[in-house]
């Protein structure tokens, strides 16, 4: 059931070869997708969009949650078409709907159902120009180096958590959130296209049948379904994904709450963001040291403390120091699962069981701000429901210390 990710002629440890030119294509692309401009930057325009039109945080957060809930629902047909056809011929449309439709939430206006419509139509075509896409192109090109690679890649993710938010609140406080959003929008348009038109390809088809580990193989997605270290994988998922989900789309909101200014709740989003670029370089190259899930376990147990500490913090300082903590646990999550799966699973099914954890991932996704929001509107607090997102954080981590190493797998696997 199990094979090693494939590779291609050439040194992976040379920074001449060619698969890290792609490797930082993709983060850039990253950084312009969905999981940046719109997860990053969604709770910046919480508050203005609740004040512009009359909309309680729960109706706001429920936008997040259908762009989230679409994601998971679109997400095993994507990665469906990325195990059949090279991932620029999916990305490039995606991103091009992407881009468009996130500069359109400028047009916004007193109908709700416009905002959730395009929320939704985000979500169709997220995953398609995001993580699960270039994770795709990049396994190809990686076998000893995979988990430096897909750090590099998911990095784009944690710059965007760091720029995107305050260039959102430096926009939105000179022109208002309609320039914002199409500032943004026009961002992915203009960096993510280019990019991956250029430099996002799988190795060629001359190359990849030239080499006997290239070849496709490993479990089939049904397979996958049926092991215990796919549900472990999506469990952990579920429970780091719902608070990490619910603390990013309110951080803003919880921290202007209790006094500090719009900018510092943005320097706090930004904070997030130097700790998780950090905290994924940092993973990846432990990834390609020791298992993956004691590693998962090392980086996820200090988001749990920095969960906690944002449940009661009320100054700056305390603040970036619980958004730091999140942060390094944020970075792990994002390498750490397609890593597992192309160890456990190999290549032949990646896309179709990364776009099946995304199902449970986003689903997670959704709830976590609604539940926060929900609470926030009947108890006028954020404190208790934080309280309670940080043990679930330290139960995803502690999940992961019930999977077997890689060989376990493999030769289970062979009988």
């Amino acid at each position: 059931m199990t094979t090693s990710p494939s590779s291609v002629t050439g040194n992976e440890s040379d920074w001449s070869y060619r698969g890290w030119r792609v490797a930082l294509a993709a983060s850039l692309g990253v950084m312009a997708s969905f999981g940046s401009l719109f997860v990053y930057t969604f709770s910046v325009f919480l508050k203005p969009l609740s004040g512009q039109f009359g909309w309680s945080r729960e109706a706001v957060s429920g936008g997040f949650g259908l762009g989230a809930i679409t994601v998971g629902l679109c997400s095993p047909a994507i990665g469906r078409l990325l195990d059949r056809y090279a991932p620029r011929r999916v990305i490039l449309p995606c991103m091009t709907v992407f881009g468009a439709g996130f500069a359109s939430l400028a047009l916004l206006g007193p109908r709700l159902w416009q905002f959730y419509g395009t929320c939704i139509l985000l979500g169709v075509v997220g995953n398609g120009a995001a993580h699960l896409a270039y994770s795709r192109a990049i396994v190809r090109w990686f076998r000893s180096r995979l988990g430096a690679a897909l750090a590099i890649v998911m990095a784009g993710s944690a710059i965007g958590s760091m720029v995107l938010p305050l260039l959102a609140q430096t926009v939105m406080s000179e022109w208002g959130w309609r320039a914002a959003y199409l500032c943004l929008g026009a961002l992915a348009l203009t960096l993510g296209l280019p990019l991956t038109w250029r430099y996002v390809h799988e190795p060629s088809e001359k190359v990849a049948k030239s080499e006997p580990d290239n070849k496709l193989t490993g479990a089939s997605w049904q397979q996958g379904l049926r092991s215990l270290p796919f549900w472990i994988i999506v469990a952990f998922l579920v429970l780091n994904s719902a608070s990490a989900n619910g603390v990013l789309a309110h951080l803003s909101a919880v921290l202007t709450d209790r006094g500090l200014s719009a900018e510092r709740a943005a320097l706090t989003l930004s904070t997030f963001g130097a700790a998780s670029l950090g905290g994924r370089l940092l993973v990846g190259k432990l990834l390609d040291r020791f298992l993956a899930p004691r590693v998962a376990f090392a980086t996820l147990m200090p988001a749990a403390l920095g969960t906690l500490i944002l449940s009661r913090a009320t100054n700056l300082a305390t603040a970036c120091l619980a958004t730091a903590l999140i942060g390094i646990g944020g970075g792990a999550e994002a390498d750490i699962t397609p890593y597992l799966l192309t160890r456990y699973f190999g290549l032949r099914s990646f896309s179709t069981l990364y776009g099946l954890t995304w199902t449970f991932y986003a689903f997670a996704a959704s709830i976590g701000p609604l539940i926060l929001g929900r609470a926030f509107d009947l108890t006028r607090s954020y404190t208790p429901t934080l309280t309670g997102f940080a043990a679930a954080v330290a139960l995803a981590a502690s999940l992961m210390l019930l999977l077997p190493d890689y060989g376990q797998i493999r030769e289970t696997a062979s009988h």
